[in-house]
């Protein structure tokens, strides 16, 4: 391994790495065995779809199921060492980069899969922009020390001029041939995946690398999960190192969601008792897609959410200044102050409802048609969020001000299970 940290360059170190991947003839196809992130399949249902795909489909080694966490992981290794032995998987022949592109409609995103070398927030390389659950992080570094192994790649986001040149230009110079795998997943995405392997083209993206800093965009929990393991292993090698996507969003802009959180203990009525003269409530007995249209008008003025869970929809919107100034954090950038998310957690859940912000009280869910189901299926109340400008969350994340977890959604996310890495092969 190629030693040279991110402190030799002052920016982004990717090095090459040879990729685990699934061998094409020994699974039903390519896209039944690929799943979304870890922490966007939320229900048990899409849990159980993707398991019954292919009997070799990742989210056995992402989410595997067992009565404890120590037997999940431990479960998760032994497969990971079966579906080696068995050649479902296998490492590629020598250490690539690899150019990933997803394309649906007029959505395009091309990036490099590499292994980056791992920094602390106080560097100013790698960028976070939310904080973390704690008892997440244990449980992927868990699944992480036991598998040994880098199951999903993280998505980062860089800002170049935005010309074809450095690792853009090797990307669209590479993507002319023939690529290594190409599917198309059930969400009508179309992936396609090259390696880079020619040590000129390296060279060009490490050195166009080494002139940027990144943010995270997708995967906070798991770069915090790398800086854990990190500390467990000080000695220079694999574990320095952690995968992910990067993207040039000047090149290829990503889409920025919302993240909806099912409140499971809070019925929609006692919730609405409790915004009394704090905000105004409109209810509408219209469709989720105009009920979001008519949320992000009323975002446009000001803090506003739509809340749902009993068949209708209740737009919550121009909370008492008085309330916000005494509920609100003091002591940060007014960008932070006047987020969503930050009224949602700091006025909201801690101070009117009173809700812990703990599994059993709130569920994170990216789908708002997913979220208001579910809360009319335990019910509880959907507090559904319009999304957060990109420019927001990349100036608060150069200040080095965090915003509340899981504030917005980055995407396309990269599919899992296209390309993996080990760390007992690094």
């Amino acid at each position: 391994m190629n030693n040279e940290g991110p402190a030799a360059n002052g920016g982004l170190h990717l090095i090459p790495f040879r990729g685990l991947r699934y061998v094409p003839e020994r699974v039903g196809s390519l896209a039944a065995v690929t799943s979304p992130p870890y922490d966007v399949i939320v229900r048990p249902d899409g849990l159980h779809h993707l398991e019954s795909a292919d009997p070799h489909n990742i989210v056995r080694l992402i989410l595997p199921q067992a009565t404890t966490a120590e037997d999940r992981h431990s479960q998760a290794a032994r497969t990971l060492s079966r579906w080696l032995s068995e050649g479902i998987l296998a490492a590629d022949d020598e250490p690539a980069l690899y150019v990933y592109e997803q394309r649906k409609g007029d959505i395009l995103q091309r990036g490099v899969i590499g292994a980056l070398a791992l920094t602390e927030p106080s560097d100013g390389v790698v960028l976070p922009h939310e904080d973390v659950m704690p008892d997440i992080v244990a449980d992927r570094a868990a699944l992480m020390r036991t598998t040994a192994a880098n199951l999903e790649p993280l998505l980062l986001t860089y800002r170049s001029t935005g010309n074809a040149v450095g690792a853009t230009a090797v990307i669209e110079r590479t993507i002319r041939h023939s690529p290594l795998l190409s599917t198309t997943t059930e969400d009508g995405f179309s992936h396609r995946l090259w390696c880079v392997t020619d040590a000129a083209e390296l060279a060009e993206i490490h050195d166009d690398l080494a002139r940027h800093q990144a943010m995270i965009a997708d995967g906070h929990h798991r770069w915090a999960t790398y800086l854990r393991l990190r500390g467990e292993h000080p000695a220079q090698g694999p574990w320095n190192y952690g995968l992910v996507l990067l993207i040039d969003t000047a090149r290829y802009p990503l889409q920025v969601r919302a993240i909806h959180r099912l409140l499971r203990r809070l019925p929609v009525a006692d919730a609405l008792s409790g915004l009394a003269g704090s905000f105004r409530v409109r209810h509408l007995d219209i469709p989720l897609v105009q009920a979001l249209d008519a949320l992000a008008e009323a975002v446009a003025e000001g803090n506003a959410f739509l809340l749902a869970g009993d068949g209708r929809f209740h737009l919550v919107d121009r909370p008492d200044a008085g309330l916000l100034n005494r509920t609100v954090p003091v002591g940060r950038p007014e960008a932070w102050r006047t987020l969503d998310a930050t009224v949602l957690h700091s006025t909201l859940l801690e101070h009117i409802w009173q809700i812990p912000d703990a599994p059993e009280h709130i569920t994170y869910i990216h789908d708002a048609e997913a979220a208001a189901t579910q809360a009319e299926r335990v019910g509880g109340t959907a507090v559904l969020m319009h999304p957060v400008q990109e420019e927001i969350v990349r100036k608060l994340a150069i200040a080095g001000v965090t915003m509340p977890r899981k504030s917005t959604s980055f995407g396309p996310k990269p599919a899992t299970g296209l390309v993996l890495r080990s760390l007992t092969m690094d």
